[in-house]
């Protein structure tokens, strides 16, 4: 199913990015906070008992980890050793967690070994947390070993869906991912500004914005 959809929770607003630098992760988390809460709502609904996940590093998947505590059963990989910390040991989950170094401002595991490891797996759906999204160059993120990981998550799962609070629709970030018709559904606060909507609608991506009325 592609289009627009509407998910039913409160309204919340939005602040812009900038093109060239992220803030520190910490600073992420709070940013948005109620909007990121919201989508992760949305993003749960999409999951049942026993499915596969992947979620990479990033603020509003770690709000999607959060708002998955009440399911059962899951598999989850991941590169992001807040996100493990959330889901590992509770209503029988089974967390697989990239090796290697972590980064000190987000605790996420990237690089070659990473890359590698998410390759051993196939996942039922993967949530991704992008750093920005261009009407021209599609996902993108602010380094590059973080969107060799994304890319390599696109490629291991059925389903892909991009999380994004509304300050991403629009601004340009330093690295391209992959284009709109790498994923199937993209999970975010507002309406997406009508050139953006119709290139999603193009590349039938499914589109569910969180804080509508259905």
């Amino acid at each position: 199913m592609t289009g627009v959809q509407t998910c039913a929770l409160p309204i919340c607003g939005v602040a812009l990015l900038d093109a060239l630098r992220e803030p520190a992760f910490r600073q992420r988390l709070h940013e948005n906070a109620q909007a990121k809460k919201e989508i992760a709502d949305c993003a749960a609904r999409e999951v049942h008992d026993g499915d596969s996940i992947m979620l990479d590093t990033g603020s509003t998947t770690s709000y999607v980890a959060e708002a998955l505590l009440g399911h059962r059963d899951l598999t989850v990989m991941t590169n992001s050793v807040d996100i493990a910390n959330t889901l590992a040991t509770r209503n029988g989950n089974r967390v697989f967690m990239a090796g290697g170094e972590l980064r000190a401002d987000d605790g996420a595991v990237l690089g070659g070994g990473a890359v590698a490891f998410i390759e051993q797996f196939r996942a039922h759906i993967a949530f991704l947390s992008v750093g920005a999204i261009d009407i021209e160059d599609g996902l993108m993120d602010y380094h590059l070993s973080e969107a060799e990981f994304s890319r390599a998550v696109i490629e291991r799962a059925e389903r892909t869906i991009v999380v994004a609070d509304g300050s991403k629709l629009g601004p340009r970030a330093l690295v391209r991912i992959a284009g709109f018709d790498a994923i199937d559904s993209l999970i975010t606060d507002v309406e997406p500004f009508p050139a953006l909507a119709k290139r999603l609608l193009r590349d039938e991506v499914q589109v569910i914005v969180a804080g509508t009325q259905a």
